[in-house]
């Protein structure tokens, strides 16, 4: 390997999660940030038939989030009512553009809060991948019509004005220079997903039926995402980059199958043959930026296959007998360990010793 590949791949696998705010203190799972309690109102709303029979989670949510409100045209960002809404706070009600997101079936569309390792967090479940294309264009894309990958199937939103947050703190006697320093006070984090097939992999290809698939597949997206918003919120990193993923697919495979599947993870990779890689696999979005030169990028995949070998293998051992639900504190410890170590040291020759080693100091630490 040349001292420009070694450049390369050192840059890339710098650790940039902070394990700092580990210690007695901290306890598992994280309390709830202030915007699940609204979100909960939200969910038992969607629960309830409107007067005239509808309702659900789509009618909810639409009451509540303003880009439900407008179509999926290019330009829509743009135009002058639409900026109101989503910028301003403006009500839509009576706003020209406001003439609704476009959904065909609102029946498939759920909203739930799910309790994860970094707290409770909303989720919206969308079962058919128009209304999850639709969705995500709305609340991801700014209702313009950009393309969604047929491989993407899950959306973290953070940041999210919460216009009646912030009009409640006024309404008792706040005022927005005193609110708007405060994010946490008006800003929202929701999760949403589709039960398609996790990474466009076919259920066929490991042996599943689709039915079967499609319920694992919304398992693995929905912890995979947790997962991300357990490192953003206690080691202040969430990356596109492959040691997140692995930490990510390693919790959502947990949770879902009671364990980590590293050819399935590498599948979902593109990498199911390495050292031939599919082109266009999932691994092109966490090459990084810039991307990684060839040599690099295959030695990274060499990395990426050995790490994901000795986390199986730890893992086999971790899991115990069969069926057995792990906790949410173990989850919690686990992803710790995961992101203390480096991706090289994750997939060196005593991977799995140092990923033991480092369990042990995390729990440690919280003791």
């Amino acid at each position: 390997m040349t001292h420009e590949t070694q450049d390369d791949l050192s840059t890339y696998l710098e650790n940039p999660f902070d394990l700092g705010s580990l210690g007695p203190g901290t306890v598992f799972p994280l309390p709830d940030e202030p915007f699940v309690a609204v979100w909960e109102r939200w969910a038992e709303e969607a629960q309830q038939p409107g007067s005239d029979g509808t309702g659900g989670a789509f009618a909810v949510l639409a009451e509540h989030l303003p880009q439900l409100r407008f179509p999926i045209r290019a330009g829509m960002s743009q135009t002058d009512g639409y900026r109101a809404a989503v910028r301003q706070g403006v009500p839509p009600a009576g706003i020209p553009e406001a003439t609704g997101l476009e959904i065909e079936r609102p029946e498939t569309i759920e909203l739930s809060i799910h309790e994860s390792p970094a707290g409770r967090i909303p989720v919206i479940i969308a079962r058919r991948r128009e209304e999850f294309v639709a969705l995500l264009r709305a609340l991801g894309k700014r209702n313009e019509p950009a393309p969604v990958p047929d491989s993407q199937g899950a959306l973290m939103i953070g940041g999210y004005n919460n216009w009646e947050r912030l009009r409640e703190r006024l309404r008792q006697g706040e005022t927005m220079d005193r609110i708007l320093p405060h994010k946490e006070l008006y800003q929202d984090r929701f999760i949403l997903l589709s039960d398609g097939p996790y990474s466009a992999v076919p259920a066929a290809d490991l042996g599943l039926e689709d039915g079967d698939w499609r319920r694992i597949s919304l398992a693995i997206r929905r912890d995979h995402e947790c997962a991300h918003y357990f490192t953003r919120r206690l080691f202040g990193s969430m990356r596109n980059n492959v040691h997140d993923e692995l930490i990510a697919d390693h919790a959502g495979l947990a949770a879902a199958t009671g364990r980590f599947h590293a050819s399935w993870f590498l599948r979902f990779l593109g990498m199911e043959d390495h050292p031939r890689y599919r082109p266009g696999g999932r691994l092109d979005l966490y090459r990084g930026d810039p991307p990684l030169p060839d040599e690099a990028f295959l030695r990274l995949q060499t990395l990426i296959r050995a790490a994901a070998e000795n986390l199986e293998r730890f893992d086999e051992r971790f899991a115990g007998h069969p069926g057995r639900q792990r906790t949410l504190t173990e989850r919690a410890l686990l992803m710790s360990a995961l992101a203390s170590l480096r991706l090289d040291d994750l997939g060196a020759a005593d991977g799995v010793e140092r990923l033991d080693r480092a369990f042990a100091e995390v729990r440690r630490r919280v003791e």
